[in-house]
């Protein structure tokens, strides 16, 4: 409405055809990642989580660059990396388990601090000549490592525990997070390090760990709520190794993982045969770049209503597939530059992989140990990663020269496949089990505009 003054009389004017169309005109709706944050909070502990979660892709460079610049033994870098990673994955889903017991906010602080502490402490004995066996007493306290990725994923499936579309968006960003946090924590570290003094990478990453982590816990609205105490399983439900299709899928997460750790290892065998050592860091960039614009578009898409399970089959076989290309590719051109867009390519299906495992691994697990089976996810790629890293260094010394190496990523996909395929195609499994009751029957997976239907089917 537009009003105008005469003399002392308040005249309400008519708007101009043109304008009236103009105040008219609809608004154009929101995406899916608009709407994600709607939620009171998210932003507030998304932030931080961020924060939290990059000094994960910091640590290892940090560590390997700190310990062969003082003392020039790769040997001995990897072998502190190796007990690193081997500590974090034995003591995640411990974590987890009391994070679901007692709450993010009681176990994430205590845990930064005593990991931050450990890399501290490594830091010192490398850099102030302390035995080598004081190195290996710091790795202890790297177990407490919390898993910042899966508390944020907890975070979003308590949140839209009835909406199954805003979950699948909420998996695809997270994924994407993830992609960028590995993608930007090495070179943000290899940057620290060469351009200011050895430490400044482990220094860095350790004020992100804390501080991000303290400003995560401090998040308490948007925090799930710890269930009741009861005796025993009826408080928590059964523990998610025990679960029906859980153990085959952190199987294919720990294939998946083997994927990751392979491919970057014979991607720099094949560039350092070429001479071309040097840029084999910006070809893997691409396979990062391409599974996090994979995944952040795929949080657009509306998850449908086909079974999760078969979603999960169809994707890790297109990455089995996709994984053949760098095969052919390189040992068609023997060259590096032809790389760069095949991995772009073949990475486009990997976080799609990952969202739908993910989405699936929360159906299966109990509301009161969601984190619990977050962490036993980690744990497996984790594990994969190791696994693929070594037989991709394999592969490295004793296939011939070339495209050759290749062939581990490939094999890695086509196993996840097959376990995929094998353990849920034709499966029908019954809803997880809850701490009110026996698990039953679930019904069709609800298209993403019935609120009622998915009310029934919420994995929360």
């Amino acid at each position: 409405m537009q009003f105008a003054l005469t003399g002392h009389t308040l005249v309400h004017v008519p708007l101009s055809p043109d304008r009236r169309r103009r105040c008219h005109r609809p608004r154009r709706p929101r995406g899916p990642y608009a709407r994600l944050f709607d939620a009171p909070g998210t932003l507030a502990f998304t932030l931080p989580n961020l924060l939290a979660r990059l000094p994960m892709g910091m640590f290892s460079i940090s560590a390997v660059l700190l310990i062969t610049g003082l003392h020039g033994s790769y040997a001995l870098a990897g072998a502190v990396v190796a007990a690193t990673l081997a500590a974090s994955a034995v003591g995640g889903p411990l974590l987890a388990r009391l994070v679901d017991r007692c709450g993010q906010a009681r176990i994430t602080v205590p845990a930064v601090l005593l990991t931050g502490t450990g890399h501290l402490g490594l830091l010192w004995c490398v850099t102030g000549g302390a035995p080598l066996w004081a190195w290996f007493c710091c790795v202890p306290l790297m177990a407490a490592t919390p898993n910042t990725g899966g508390m944020s994923r907890a975070r979003w499936a308590h949140l839209y525990r009835d909406d199954p579309a805003a979950r699948h968006t909420a998996n695809s960003f997270e994924q994407a997070m993830d992609e960028l946090c590995f993608l930007l924590g090495p070179l943000i570290a290899a940057g620290l390090c060469t351009a200011l003094f050895p430490a400044a990478g482990t220094l860095t990453a350790v004020t992100l760990l804390i501080t991000g982590g303290v400003l995560f816990a401090a998040q308490r609205r948007t925090e799930p709520p710890v269930a009741p105490r009861g005796p025993g399983r009826a408080r928590t439900g059964r523990a998610p190794l025990l679960l029906p299709g859980i153990p085959p899928l952190l199987v294919t997460f720990l294939c998946t993982g083997a994927v990751f750790g392979s491919l970057e290892v014979v991607t720099i065998a094949y560039a350092d045969g070429l001479g071309l050592k040097a840029w084999a860091g910006a070809v893997l960039a691409a396979q990062a770049l391409g599974s996090g614009a994979a995944g952040l578009a795929f949080g657009l898409l509306a998850p449908g209503t086909t079974p999760v399970r078969r979603r999960l089959v169809r994707w890790v076989t297109l990455m089995a597939v996709l994984m053949a290309l760098p095969l052919l590719v390189a040992a068609g051109t023997d060259a590096l530059p032809p790389l760069v867009p095949v991995l772009l390519i073949a990475g486009m299906a990997t976080a799609p992989t990952m969202v739908t495992g993910m989405t699936l691994l929360q159906e299966l697990t109990p509301a009161p140990r969601l984190n619990e089976g977050m962490s036993l996810a980690v744990t497996a790629l984790l594990s994969g990663i190791a696994a693929g890293a070594a037989a991709g260094s394999w592969a490295a010394e004793h296939l011939p020269p070339g495209a050759a190496g290749y062939a581990t990523p490939l094999t890695a996909a086509a196993l996840a496949a097959a376990v995929a395929w094998l353990a849920f195609y034709s499966w029908k499994p019954v809803r997880k089990s809850t701490a009110t009751g026996p698990a039953v029957a679930p019904p069709e997976p609800p298209s993403s505009s019935s609120t009622a239907k998915a009310r029934s089917a919420s994995p929360r």
